[in-house]
């Protein structure tokens, strides 16, 4: 586990994304699509006592990339990665606040793994969000959450009259390693 302190994280140090899934009539048209975020910043305040960890991050709604489609009928190009992500852009989040505030943290800190729970503030809305929190012994900071964008007010994007969906859950990941304290 590392060193009890404050660590400042984004895009230098590590990946946050987001992982989508597709359904409907359709969905084997469809890609499901890993997504970068370019711009975020987290801070995790690591205290030797778990229960005093807390950990924040916001996210720039509009700088979200698409990295890759899989499945689908046929490969993403270049021009359709960019008209996807101005898809989510104009039509899904429309720049809305991206942001996350541990509530608790529990676990071993020993072990490195935590489980956090938290407000996700998105779309207007604050739900809870929960998810387990992994900081292994070479400093690498790795979670998975699944956001339901329903829950916050998203109408998951749908084309071809509804034959086509992109699932109400996603994932989204962070994999980053620490900087010093």
């Amino acid at each position: 586990m590392a060193a009890p302190g404050t660590y400042v994280l984004g895009p230098a140090d590590g990946e946050l994304t987001v992982v989508t899934g597709k359904g409907g009539a359709a969905a084997r048209a469809a890609h499901d699509l890993t997504i970068a975020v370019r711009r975020w910043e987290a801070t995790l305040q690591l205290a030797d006592d778990p229960a005093d960890t807390t950990m924040s991050l916001t996210a720039d709604a509009r700088s979200l990339r698409v990295l890759e489609g899989t499945g689908g009928m046929s490969a993403l190009d270049e021009d359709d990665k960019a008209g996807i992500s101005q898809t989510i852009d104009d039509e899904v989040l429309q720049g809305v606040t991206i942001s996350f505030h541990s509530t608790s943290v529990s676990g071993d800190g020993g072990s490195g793994r935590l489980h956090v729970r938290g407000d996700l503030e998105l779309g207007g809305s604050i739900n809870p969000v929960e998810f387990a929190l992994t900081v292994a012994g070479d400093d690498r900071l790795t979670a998975t959450a699944t956001v339901t964008q329903s829950a916050h007010g998203i109408k998951p994007y749908t084309a071809l009259f509804g034959t086509l969906k992109v699932s109400d859950d996603v994932r989204v990941s962070i994999d980053a390693r620490l900087g010093p304290s």
